[in-house]
């Protein structure tokens, strides 16, 4: 079992390796990529548009967009009414890739409450 999961984690980390650029202070690149690639239900094309929507994200919470038009939009995206899996897409993005937003996401999901 320990040799299978380190030969996943070393596919993982060769198959990711040329993806990551130059990522904010603070930024975990490899954790949120490892972290969304891996779970299932995402199914990103490649590492590339794992981080694309991951930064995107970002952006929407630094705009200050609500939690409820994210998750709305999270679903549309991924085609899904798991709330589980779009509050786990968000956290994982803003803890690993803009840590800074972390306290912007929590004000805007403030009296959230799923559909």
């Amino acid at each position: 079992m320990k040799r299978s999961m380190g030969l996943i984690g070393l596919a993982v980390g060769m198959g990711l390796a040329g993806v990551v650029q130059a990522a904010p202070a603070g930024a975990d690149q490899i954790g949120y990529l490892v972290n969304v690639t891996v779970r299932p239900g995402y199914n990103f094309a490649n590492g590339q548009a794992a981080l694309d929507y991951g930064y995107g994200l970002c952006g929407r919470v630094e705009a200050k967009q609500s939690y409820a038009d994210m998750a709305a939009a999270i679903k549309s995206d991924f085609r899904t009414s798991d709330e589980h899996m779009v509050s786990y897409l968000l956290s994982q993005a803003t803890q690993e890739l803009c840590p800074g937003q972390i306290w912007q996401l929590r004000q805007s999901a403030v009296g959230y409450r799923a559909p």
